[in-house]
């Protein structure tokens, strides 16, 4: 394999290449969450570990791992042999025969979920892995319902958009999808007027609670939930509330459903978030950083008792591409990379001992900080008009000129060679999990000078 190395991509520049790209782009490529007329989409010429770089050598430190998946970074030489090798060997096979590569990534996976999550059911993606879930979470319960938070984000196919919270919802949004939203644990913005995490836990538990008494916990198949949310904003939930959602779960009969989609697979520092909080779920799906990205999977580790739903009874549901051998090979190659590089060590590490202090000391230099909060590498920061009343830089869901403030604090990170990860009033800090300190310092420097521009629009500027 050969690749230009970050330091060499203003040498590889080539402009007329990166015109002819975006030429091409505009014309024939429709891309998502975009209105098509108003986007110029960067054309892209390589990557390589923590960085990629455009044809016009502009190079940038992705603090945004794409989409928050490349958690081994990009072009890991292991992962890419492993591809080929695979494509040389058996290219594709249709899900219904044993494959070895299939087989070594499940159990891979099944060795690193919490409890007795030991079968995989293969999909393309996260949001077809949220979709599974609740099939078989329903089918398991013959219930209809299926409860999620308003701060969440779980996939844009039929159940999965309905599930999640946030306004990528609404289009879509019939409300005949047999989902009943509530409100999760968010100190900084309680819904619920708590003084302090222990209060923010009780009280999010008794909401949920109540809203399950109102709705008929024998009407409720699962409850979705994300064990961190994140493009919701890294709320990370207080101790003894997951455990709460858990008994809740057992109490009414419920699936508990984790989604570790972005979560999973060493962003939070561990193999799976749910490790933090000592709680196993009934179902628990997967994507982003299982191979990060390199070829499409994602998938369903499932409980012994609710596979043994289908022991006797086919399950309705499958997939053209489920455990494709090439994504499979992907993930084998990733999962082992992670451990024998000790990757998800260094993610905990340097969200513990480099992002973490770092953000916190950020915080106090600047107005427009209002929280910083995370664990591993997935940190968020809060931007505010105000840090006393806590408004947000931003109106909830602000586009166009109400969005202008946000707009200009990325176009300053990206000026400065830092590719952020910006949604609504804040910025995320999820780096690869392979970043070194060294990247890591360089990065936060950059979202440090960055935040001048959001300081010019707070209310004491």
């Amino acid at each position: 394999m050969t690749t230009t190395h970050p330091a060499s991509a203003a040498a590889a520049a080539d402009p007329a290449a990166g015109a002819a790209v975006k030429a091409a782009d505009r014309a024939h490529v429709f891309h998502s969450w975009s209105a098509q007329g108003l986007i110029d989409p960067p054309a892209i010429a390589g990557a390589e570990g923590s960085y990629f770089w455009d044809y016009d050598g502009n190079r940038y430190l992705d603090f945004s791992s794409q989409l928050v998946n490349t958690n081994i970074g990009h072009q890991h030489p292991k992962v890419v042999a492993a591809i080929q090798e695979q494509a040389a060997k058996l290219c594709t096979l249709a899900p219904g025969f044993a494959v070895d590569v299939r087989s070594e990534a499940a159990r891979l996976i099944a060795e690193r979920t919490p409890g007795d999550l030991d079968k995989i059911f293969f999909t393309n993606g996260g949001a077809e892995a949220v979709e599974n879930a609740v099939r078989m979470a329903r089918l398991h319960t013959g219930r209809p319902k299926v409860l999620s938070a308003y701060r969440s984000y779980h996939g844009a196919t039929a159940a999965a958009i309905n599930l999640t919270g946030d306004p990528r919802r609404w289009p879509s949004d019939t409300a005949s999808a047999g989902v009943v939203h509530f409100w999760g644990p968010f100190r900084y913005r309680s819904p619920f007027h708590a003084e302090n995490e222990a209060q923010e836990c009780e009280r999010a538990l008794a909401h949920l609670d109540q809203t399950i008494a109102f709705e008929g916990p024998q009407t409720i198949a699962a409850i979705v939930l994300e064990t961190v949310p994140g493009t919701a904003g890294i709320m990370v939930p207080p101790a003894g509330y997951l455990a709460g959602v858990r008994e809740i779960c057992d109490r009414h009969g419920i699936v508990f459903i984790l989604d570790e989609v972005m979560a999973g697979f060493g962003r939070t520092g561990r193999w799976f978030a749910a490790e933090h909080f000592g709680v196993t779920p009934d179902l628990l799906t997967f994507a982003k950083g299982v191979n990060s990205g390199y070829v499409p999977l994602g998938g369903v580790a499932i409980s012994a008792e609710i596979a043994a739903t289908f022991d006797q009874r086919p399950y309705p549901g499958g997939l053209t591409y489920s455990g494709h051998p090439l994504a499979c090979a992907s993930a084998v190659a990733t999962i082992n990379a992670m451990a024998e590089e000790r990757i998800v060590e260094n993610a905990d590490r340097i969200g513990e001992t480099v992002i973490g202090p770092a953000l916190r000391e950020i915080a106090g230099r600047h107005p427009s900080v209002g929280e910083v909060r995370g664990m591993g590498v997935f940190w968020a920061v809060e931007l505010v008009k105000d840090q006393e009343t806590r408004e947000p830089l931003v109106p909830y869901n602000a586009s166009g000129a109400a969005n202008a403030p946000m707009g200009e604090f990325a176009a300053a990170c990206k000026r400065a060679g830092l590719w952020p990860f910006v949604n609504m009033n804040r910025t995320h800090v999820v780096p690869p999990c392979t970043v070194t300190e060294a990247e890591a310092k360089e990065g936060l420097a950059a979202l440090d000078d960055a935040l001048t521009a959001a300081d010019a629009h707070t209310t004491g500027a």
